[in-house]
């Protein structure tokens, strides 16, 4: 039997009926969860004004599986945004403010003694969470960063050599200042590959200033919007991601976007372009494709490959012009 899914040609016989239903259930969770994703994108947009952009890139990172890192000044809206996020998305959320006395233990938590029982206890930490704000995560010291390094890559936590697997979806969004204030450390090279994306707020537009002055606290507003998704809707789009289409021109593609990243000293890491790849499914599945395009890639690539390659978005888009679309 042929059957078309997404647009590709797939021959099921008799012995694969398992995964003809496997087909139909995704046709319809793509049915039901692609008004969300609309729905989600609309509010999102109501109460960030004028970032239509920024918001759809973070969504973008959240079904991709990617956490987010929001560079830029204090107070252009980087905390309201990813309390939005978090609010919308259904998941329970906790945020830690980063300072530079902060320890690792605060982060994690820590084992301790119960006279009671006469016995340790694992007390958690924030991080045990769906959505975790990592609020001015540069404020604190390399050492304390380095808490998450483990839980963005494997979603595990390890106290005193025991592992402790964190809630899933788990998705790290952190805001840090720009390095030219003081009290800034710089986050390491190691730290910067765990976020798939870095996005920049800026400042709003006069309109949607005026507007901001207009209205209440978005704080209020956001406490007033039902959730979009639940915590089964996120993890059905992050598993439909991962089936969007990548057909061979495509990769090709992004890997002469790689290589033309490595002429430089700090060229794009293989955890880069799989990263990118995942970002271009996911930016797909939110245009409500089922295939992943050379457009896909130019969408998401400077918010993908800048950071990790410390240049900035307008010379990596001068690395994208340079390379051709087949």
């Amino acid at each position: 039997m042929l059957l078309y899914f997404w647009g590709i040609k797939v021959f099921l016989g008799k012995e694969n009926s398992k995964e003809v239903m496997t087909v139909e259930m995704d046709q319809q969770k793509l049915a039901s969860l692609y008004p969300k994703i609309q729905q989600f994108i609309t509010q999102i947009n109501y109460i960030i004004l004028d970032k239509q952009q920024q918001t759809r890139l973070a969504l973008c990172s959240l079904i991709a599986g990617g956490h987010v890192l929001f560079e830029d000044l204090p107070g252009l809206g980087k905390t309201t945004l990813a309390s939005s996020l978090s609010h919308l998305a259904g998941l329970s959320f906790q945020r830690i403010q980063f300072t530079n006395d902060m320890l690792a233990s605060d982060v994690i938590g820590i084992n301790m003694f119960n006279q009671k029982e006469h016995s340790f206890e694992f007390k958690q930490g924030p991080i045990f969470t769906q959505i975790l704000l990592a609020d001015e995560i540069n404020r604190s010291s390399p050492k304390t960063q380095s808490a998450l390094l483990e839980a963005m890559e494997e979603g595990i936590a390890t106290v005193d050599g025991v592992r402790y697997v964190l809630p899933q979806p788990f998705w790290v969004i952190a805001t840090q200042n720009p390095l030219f204030q003081s009290g800034t450390y710089a986050l390491p090279e190691s730290q910067l590959d765990r976020f798939m994306m870095r996005l920049t707020m800026g400042y709003p537009s006069r309109q949607a200033e005026k507007t901001l002055l207009q209205q209440s606290s978005r704080q209020a507003l956001i406490a007033h919007l039902p959730h979009v998704f639940t915590e089964q809707d996120i993890l059905d789009l992050q598993q439909l991601a991962v089936q969007i289409h990548v057909a061979e021109p495509v990769l090709e593609y992004l890997l002469d976007l790689a290589a033309e990243t490595r002429k430089s000293q700090h060229g794009l890491s293989t955890r880069g372009v799989l990263a990118l790849k995942k970002a271009a499914q996911a930016h797909a599945l939110v245009e409500q494709r089922s295939f992943a395009t050379p457009d896909d890639v130019q969408a998401v690539f400077n918010a993908v490959v800048a950071h990790r390659i410390g240049m900035s978005e307008a010379e990596t888009t001068q690395i994208m012009r340079r390379v051709a679309v087949a």
